[in-house]
């Protein structure tokens, strides 16, 4: 196994330091996606890169989006060797210093699994935001035809096994803005990747920036979960008939 980070950075230039500061001690090599910034953020993102040994930097000509980002990533990371990639976004929302490790060690001892972050959120998370999830975590469930609980499909803390995740991209299109985190994650459960789900801190600081935009990314979001309805449907006997018997081998093993 040999694990590495994705960071996607898109008007995040400025927090860049600090997430790969506190990611420098694992000496694991660190993907940055520059994602078609502006000057003021790609020399941001070059002096992070030329102040940290790990950092490699890859860059898009114009902004793609998150989910094309990591997908891009995702190729990188396999011509490297990378075999678990660690999705963290750029503007330090999450608490890597008290989680970053148990989601390392937790992807070491389950490897085939995604190691999803679960956001412990507190009240700095704005409303619609917080509507937003609720909806999406039950389209995700609905469309993933997973019995249990999907606590949270839209957090951008998780890491990610290779293989998987570059079958699947070579096979499906992917939403490439504010949709990929849930699709790859219908996508991987699909494809009978384990899910492994850990709770992560949370914080939304006041004048924090956000890159979502509420006309685009609710369109691409509502087409994408569209798509996965109707390729749901096409795919139900054979998604429903692996359920089944991934059901009753779990039957068999607690005998």
């Amino acid at each position: 196994m040999r694990q590495g980070f994705v960071i996607p950075v898109y008007n995040h230039g400025d927090t860049l330091g600090a997430v790969v500061s506190e990611l420098e001690k694992y000496n694991l090599p660190i993907i940055v996606v520059d994602d078609g910034n502006d000057a003021q953020n790609k020399a941001l993102i070059d002096g992070v890169a030329r102040a940290n040994k790990n950092v490699t930097v890859i860059t898009n000509k114009r902004n793609r989006g998150k989910g094309s980002s990591v997908c891009r990533a995702v190729s990188f990371a396999k011509q490297m060797g990378i075999t678990h990639l660690f999705q963290i976004d750029a503007d330090g929302q999450h608490d890597t210093q008290a989680t970053c490790r148990d989601f390392l060690e937790e992807s070491k001892a389950n490897p085939d699994a995604l190691i999803c972050g679960c956001p412990e959120l507190d009240d700095t998370i704005p409303p619609a935001r917080l509507k937003a999830k609720k909806i999406s975590n039950g389209y995700t469930q609905f469309v993933s035809l997973c019995k249990e609980k999907i606590p949270d499909s839209m957090c951008g803390y998780r890491i990610y096994p290779v293989e998987p995740f570059y079958k699947i991209m070579r096979r499906a299109w992917i939403d490439s803005h504010m949709g990929f985190d849930s699709e790859i994650l219908v996508r991987m459960i699909w494809a009978g990747v384990p899910v492994v789900y850990k709770q992560v801190r949370v914080t939304y600081p006041v004048g924090g920036k956000s890159n979502f935009r509420t006309v685009r990314d609710n369109l691409h979001i509502s087409f994408m979960f569209t798509r996965l309805t109707i390729e749901m449907c096409l795919r139900f006997p054979w998604l429903k008939a692996r359920q089944m018997k991934r059901q009753k081998k779990l039957r068999e093993d607690k005998r």
